[in-house]
């Protein structure tokens, strides 16, 4: 399986598909691969791509950990689940179209529903307890910045991952990143985050296009890796209650970005989002806070205790 695998990605690199495209294919075929080699599958028909399904969707309750990775113990979003079967949806319909096989097994398998999760952003008291676990981590100086700089920008995981050090302007306080469909787009941060960007920068000999962030092995950081650097970070920070990832990070930035005032426009280009309605789906979250506070602090209401 491996090798048709190999081949489909190599297909979609001759086809010119963007590099985030192709990591993520790659990526999430490596977890398939893992589950045929951990279950004994050779032959995969309709009922062992649902039974993969089903362990996406339910692995973290895996005692190891969903792939085996103690810190995944957090179930996996519905929208994941969904984004596995349109990869291999189209991979088994690459292996139909080379004549590899007959039919896809995934004819008639009806996609999951993929229903939206309640946006739960992290508290300002969890975020400074997931810098403390930064600060206390190996890899201090890269943790410290990573995070600084999800909160800042908001950008997506592969978008992290996928920074060189050209693309960063200490000096402009912004960066260059590259987006889905291979659009590039400038986002900005404080100085607080160009501290730690400078910091981790500084004294490297390394030519500008290689990546900012990379691993102990000091190999490109993956998105896989950091999920895994948020887990472990949020272990050590003992949050509990708030699904912890690049993507609550995420979620968070733009939260906050909207408490604190800032106009909706403004927020879906600095997201990357192709229309609004992408990015009101943030806005409830926020507005829910606005209304908790009038009940608190309403002028009539108050007006009302002193009467």
């Amino acid at each position: 399986m491996k090798h048709f695998c190999d081949g489909w990605l190599l297909d979609g690199q001759y086809r010119r598909l963007s590099e985030n495209t192709t990591n993520t294919r790659r990526s999430l075929m490596a977890k398939f691969l893992w589950w045929l080699q951990d279950t004994g599958v050779e032959q995969c028909g309709a009922d062992d791509i649902k039974s993969f399904l089903m362990y996406v969707a339910t692995g973290h309750t895996d005692p190891i950990g969903r792939w085996g990775n103690g810190y995944l113990k957090r179930a996996a979003r519905p929208r994941t689940v969904k984004d596995y079967h349109t990869t291999l949806r189209t991979f088994f319909r690459w292996l139909a179209s080379e004549g590899y096989i007959e039919q896809s097994p995934m004819e008639g398998l009806k996609p999951p529903v993929a229903r939206s999760d309640q946006i739960q952003p992290f508290t300002q008291e969890q975020f400074a307890a997931l810098l403390m676990a930064a600060k206390e981590s190996r890899n201090s100086v890269r943790d410290e910045a990573i995070l600084l700089f999800l909160l800042d920008t908001g950008v997506r995981a592969s978008e992290l991952c996928g920074l060189r050090l050209q693309d960063i302007d200490i000096i402009g306080k912004q960066a260059v990143v590259l987006g889905k469909g291979n659009k590039r787009r400038t986002v900005f941060f404080s100085r607080v985050t160009a501290k730690a960007l400078n910091q981790l920068m500084r004294g490297r000999q390394d030519i500008q296009t290689d990546p900012l962030f990379v691993s102990e092995r000091q190999a490109p950081l993956t998105r896989s890796g950091l999920q895994q650097l948020i887990g472990r970070l949020a272990q050590t920070a003992g949050i509990e209650t708030t699904r912890c990832s690049p993507h609550t990070l995420r979620h968070t930035c733009a939260i906050w970005f909207l408490r604190n005032g800032g106009q909706l426009y403004a927020l879906k280009e600095m997201l990357g989002h192709t229309n609004l309605q992408m990015t009101m789906r943030y806005v409830a979250v926020a507005q829910a806070d606005v209304q908790d506070q009038h009940r608190q602090y309403g002028a009539v209401l108050r007006l009302g205790a002193n009467r």
